[in-house]
């Protein structure tokens, strides 16, 4: 046995023990910063509250222009979708069988007139005949009521001639109102006036235009003392309170005004139709366009208000994450009300002047102390410049590739 190489073996040994126990110790872990949060005030103001509705666009006048006479259609003198004006000619039907039928009345009515002369110098002489007892009462009575007969077909012959003279007016098919005039549904050269060929186009009065929309029995009744006031004044002097939101997102430029509230409930629906009426310059609201229309219905006094981005919900539930005077977290369930912009009124559960963790809310939980910021809110120009910057960037780095 080589006692000089164990007693090395045994030297090494608890020098490496010791390394590896002083390996195994844990390291000193510093304590982690307070998470950071931007915060607001909850502030007070009056908000209104809307209601709105789903609504559609048509013209405040509509009509459709139909062929009154049968006949071909020779012209279309108008263009189709442009505005026009009341009596403007749109369409011709073929005049000349209405020509003919005026000429033979008219021919008929002096037919009538010299045979209408005869019979009254008829009657006159029969008159003075009966007079000097040279004719019986019978051939007197008869002679008179030939005149009469013949007086009285002048007439009806007459009202045949206006009646052919207002057939020939009516091949001149003219605007019945102003406004906009459809795509034409006869083309030159169709028999129209008899089978589906009845209705020649169609036209709306678009300024002003009408929106229609159903509202429910109970907003009908919760609203019927602001109805009632207002349909007690004339049209033209009825507010002008109701906001129309378009399609896109956009709010017209025009109020519309109360005009009408249908008779009755569509039992189908449970809703009642209510009109009003917008003003459209420049017809840019069509039949058929769909907006929704918001009404001011009160105004909450001095509602506490919060930033939207603050409130989170939970399985249906509200929640807001307050900052305490001493810097602790705490997460509050709270009741909300309408939102009004980019706020959110809060009806139970803040008090004005508490901050609200408007970003970082993911970052806390209840008594967690926080190092709380300020919370600036974005501003549309600055966002409106950022967009403008990143497309020009963007614009820039695609001409550089090419």
């Amino acid at each position: 046995m080589n006692y000089r190489s164990l007693g090395c073996s045994l030297i090494i040994l608890p020098v490496a023990i010791t390394s590896l126990l002083t390996g195994c110790e844990k390291k000193e872990v510093a304590p982690a910063a307070p998470p950071e949060v931007l915060v607001a005030e909850a502030a007070t103001r009056d908000v209104p509250v809307y209601r709105e509705w789903i609504g559609t666009i048509d013209g405040s006048e509509n009509a459709e222009i139909r062929a009154r006479v049968t006949g071909y259609l020779i012209s279309r003198d108008y263009d189709e979708g442009s505005l026009v004006k009341k009596g403007t000619l749109l369409f011709e039907i073929d005049p000349r069988p209405s020509e003919a039928a005026l000429a033979q009345a008219k021919s008929q009515l002096e037919q009538g007139k010299a045979v209408k002369l005869a019979a009254i110098a008829e009657r006159a002489r029969s008159d003075q005949l009966f007079g000097q007892k040279v004719i019986s009462e019978q051939e007197h009575t008869n002679k008179t009521q030939l005149a009469e007969a013949n007086i009285a077909k002048v007439d009806a012959l007459q009202a045949a001639v206006d009646d052919a003279q207002l057939n020939l007016n009516y091949c001149k098919v003219t605007a019945p109102v102003d406004g906009i005039v459809g795509i034409a549904k006869a083309q030159v050269g169709d028999l129209v006036g008899t089978g589906s060929n009845v209705v020649l186009t169609n036209i709306s009065t678009l300024d002003p235009a009408k929106v229609q929309f159903p509202i429910s029995e109970s907003d009908y009744l919760v609203g019927n003392q602001l109805i009632q006031d207002t349909m007690s004044k004339p049209i033209d002097q009825r507010p002008e309170n109701i906001d129309l939101v378009l399609a896109d997102g956009s709010t017209f430029s025009e109020k519309a005004k109360l005009q009408s509230v249908d008779r009755q409930v569509q039992a189908s629906t449970g809703t009642i139709l209510v009109t009003a009426l917008v003003k459209n310059p420049g017809c840019l609201l069509r039949p058929g366009f769909y907006a929704r229309a918001r009404i001011e219905v009160k105004v909450l006094k001095n509602a506490v208000v919060v930033p939207q981005r603050a409130v989170s919900e939970v399985q249906g539930a509200y929640q807001l994450g307050i900052i305490g005077a001493d810097g602790k977290a705490e997460i509050r369930p709270i009741k909300v009300g309408p939102r009004a912009g980019s706020d959110w009124v809060i009806t139970s559960g803040l008090q004005p002047g508490e901050k609200v963790v408007v970003e970082g809310l993911q970052k806390i939980r209840s008594g967690v102390q926080v190092v709380a910021k300020p919370w600036t809110p974005p501003s549309e120009k600055s966002e409106s410049n950022s967009s403008t910057a990143t497309a020009q960037v963007k614009s820039d780095t695609e001409s550089n590739a090419q």
